[in-house]
């Protein structure tokens, strides 16, 4: 009897250790429900609400798919309700996040950002941030130094990678990209003013908000035309949004989900 290593799994890297900042992969993020009711039926018990602020968030786990950190895991909240406003009455939070679900849709489909055809638009309609549920894309990982020497780095979400990057066809097909380091600086604790020291997750903003302007830019999407048939976010405030969703009806889409879910 002999035994035959060579088509072993690779080996499992070591617990908590961090993914190298910048990193380029696939995953796949799935939303752990936090009990707090969102705007549509879909969205009963799925959203988080926040410690210290009225903002309710998405509590998501992005899972490597393919390549040397497979399996590997990490976890990030977005806001999409509440939170700071800006000088509009908006949400920051939320228009920072619908920007990174927009751009998740857009590489899990393969949707060029400019693409303003009927058939694209049809495809960003979700019924529900429920079925963001599952989505997996091209991702670009950092890691976020923690705000208190009591508390470990984080990885995080950089910024999707979109089809029109060089990285994106390659990243896809799971091969190894090199990475682009984000180099990122400490995020200041949230209650800073007080003079306590927090956690770099204890914010209540979302989390591409403490990237420096550089990477905000690269984080974007390319911005959606405004009053566009199809595409609900961009027709009307995040705030008003969120209060209206129920009474309107929106643009056709699959009634089986969204399109990654088909594939």
């Amino acid at each position: 009897m002999s035994y035959d290593f060579n088509d072993a799994q690779p080996q499992m890297m070591p617990t908590g250790e961090l993914i190298p900042d910048g990193t380029f992969a696939k995953i796949r993020m799935t939303i752990r429900p936090g009990g707090v009711n969102g705007s549509v039926p879909m969205d009963a018990g799925l959203l988080k609400a926040a410690s210290e602020s009225d903002a309710k968030m998405l509590d998501c786990e992005f899972t490597v798919v393919e390549g040397p950190f497979v399996r590997r895991k990490f976890w990030q909240n977005f806001t999409v309700a509440g939170g700071k406003l800006d000088d509009k009455g908006q949400s920051k939070g939320w228009n920072i996040s619908k920007a990174s679900f927009r751009a998740m849709v857009d590489s899990a489909l393969g949707l060029g950002p400019k693409d303003t055809s009927d058939a694209a638009k049809a495809k960003r309609v979700l019924q529900g941030l429920k079925q963001l549920d599952g989505i997996t894309f091209a991702a670009r990982i950092m890691v976020e130094p923690a705000s208190d020497p009591k508390y470990r780095d984080q990885n995080r979400l950089a910024n999707v990678v979109l089809p029109d990057e060089p990285e994106y066809a390659a990243v896809m097909k799971g091969e190894t990209v090199e990475p682009d380091p984000v180099n990122a600086k400490p995020r200041k604790p949230a209650n800073a003013g007080a003079g306590q020291n927090a956690p770099a997750w204890a914010s209540d903003a979302a989390p591409a908000a403490s990237l420096p302007d550089s990477m905000m830019a690269r984080n974007a999407p390319a911005q959606a035309p405004q009053q566009q048939a199809g595409m609900p976010w961009t027709q009307q405030p995040p705030a008003q949004q969120q209060t209206t969703a129920q009474q309107s009806t929106p643009p056709a889409a699959s009634a089986t989900g969204p399109a990654w879910l088909n594939t």
